[in-house]
């Protein structure tokens, strides 16, 4: 295993610490039981959105399901193709948690081409690793917190070449409260994402 282990990418980083908020080991539980004589709850402030991973970032090009971004965190350049899930599938169904999206990033200040990660929306349970599967190829993801990364780094290019060339990306994994999830990206337009962002980070 590589240095990735214990160094998150710095545009998934970002997503995630936007996404987070301190709140999403909360988000992920099942409801309480009604009391007998609830009592009324006091008002809530209205919750703020929270921010999108693409907010800092500039848009190259959207193409298909796929947009391509560059951004600059701390000064180093760096650039992505990111997409949500065309479906979205929680066991038990209707958890909450916050928005996943699939990336595909560039750091040319890292020597870093192509690598693949998900945000999954809430975090993974440890030790558990999450499965990405496309068409016949499945590939192993480790997870940390609340994202994956290709586990096998050596296989990390064949599995961008099988997105290029697939129709659906499927993401499988499981929170720390043993929450089921799968979310399934169209592939569609990834593969000009890619050249873009070739293009623009090289």
């Amino acid at each position: 295993m590589t240095m990735k282990l214990w160094q998150r990418p710095t545009i998934v980083f970002m997503a995630a610490g936007a996404l987070i908020c301190g709140a999403a080991l909360a988000q992920d539980k099942p409801a309480p039981a009604k009391p007998a004589a609830p009592a009324k709850p006091a008002a809530k402030p209205a919750a703020k959105p929270k921010p999108e991973p693409t907010e800092s970032a500039v848009l190259l090009g959207q193409f298909g399901d796929w947009g391509a971004y560059t951004a600059s965190p701390g000064g180093k350049k760096v650039c992505f193709a990111l997409a949500k899930p065309a479906s979205a599938v929680t066991d038990p169904a209707g958890r909450k948690r916050d928005p996943s999206y699939a990336f595909v990033s560039t750091r040319p200040a890292e020597k870093v081409k192509n690598e693949v990660s998900v945000i999954v929306g809430y975090p993974q349970k440890p030790g558990v690793d999450a499965s990405a599967t496309i068409g016949s190829a499945s590939y192993v993801m480790y997870t940390q917190n609340d994202g994956a990364w290709v586990k096998n780094a050596a296989e990390e290019a064949q599995m961008v070449d099988a997105m290029r060339k697939g129709s659906d990306l499927v993401i499988k994994s499981i929170s720390t409260h043993g929450t089921k999830t799968t979310d399934t990206y169209s592939l569609k337009g990834i593969g000009e994402a890619l050249d873009k962002v070739a293009q623009e980070c090289k």
